[in-house]
């Protein structure tokens, strides 16, 4: 418990929480701690959700698996990272895509009337799942505004000056490799290379792997308004 204990005091849900708090909260609900190996389905595309889950132990990965058996990974959770927080309240609320165990981990699962009791009973719980659903709106408001991009250089762009905003320095490592960045832009992964390659000959940007530096940043702006 005490170790459950630690890692829910760096979610968002539990953000503020004492030990204490922490473990008057769990008393207080129903919930459910489920292991998985590596490989193995958490949720189903198109499956009931009924709880949200927290990432206890390990990864897991949130993959579209189209019928011609292309994989493709939307997003990876860590330690403490939280899914199904929007589609239980939703009327559709059926996993819009898998989640797969990319390792041995443990989620601890909450169901929606425990979540509703816990927003009843305790106005910072209420307060940090507001902040909880209110992130994920802008996530998905920034991968929407990627997508309107027509051009694979401003899909890049726009990436770039997203985590430049979020490290706030002009030189940062990419939080994925690159073939996980070419699918959440939606473009083929040797287009991807291409583009980078050509926007630092351009005198643009340099990398080395997977650090990134901005050398004009001017003109990287400049790109989404062109």
């Amino acid at each position: 418990m005490k170790e459950i204990i630690n890692i829910l005091k760096n979610c968002i849900l539990m953000k503020g929480f004492s030990e204490k708090s922490i473990e008057e909260t769990l008393v207080n609900i129903n919930y459910s701690l489920n292991n998985f190996n590596k490989g193995e389905v958490i949720a189903l595309e198109g499956s009931h959700c009924s709880s949200i889950g927290i990432v206890i132990k390990g990864t897991v990965e949130v993959q579209r698996i189209y019928g011609s058996g292309k994989t493709i990974t939307m997003s990876k959770l860590e330690v403490g990272n939280i899914f199904g927080e929007v589609i239980i309240f939703s009327n559709k609320n059926t996993y819009p895509a898998t989640i797969l165990a990319s390792e041995q981990c443990q989620i601890m699962f909450i169901s929606k009337d425990n979540i509703l009791k816990l927003c009843s009973i305790n106005s910072d719980f209420l307060s940090n799942f507001m902040t909880l659903l209110s992130n994920k709106i802008l996530m998905l408001n920034k991968k929407l505004r990627n997508i309107s991009y027509q051009t694979i250089r401003q899909k890049v762009a726009s990436y770039i000056l997203d985590q430049y905003k979020s490290e706030n320095k002009l030189t940062f490592s990419l939080k994925c490799t690159k073939k996980e960045m070419a699918e959440q832009l939606g473009i083929p992964r040797p287009s991807l290379s291409r583009e980078l390659i050509s926007m630092k000959e351009e005198g643009i940007i340099d990398f080395e792997r997977n650090l990134i530096t901005i050398v004009d940043l001017d003109f990287l702006e400049d790109i989404l308004i062109n």
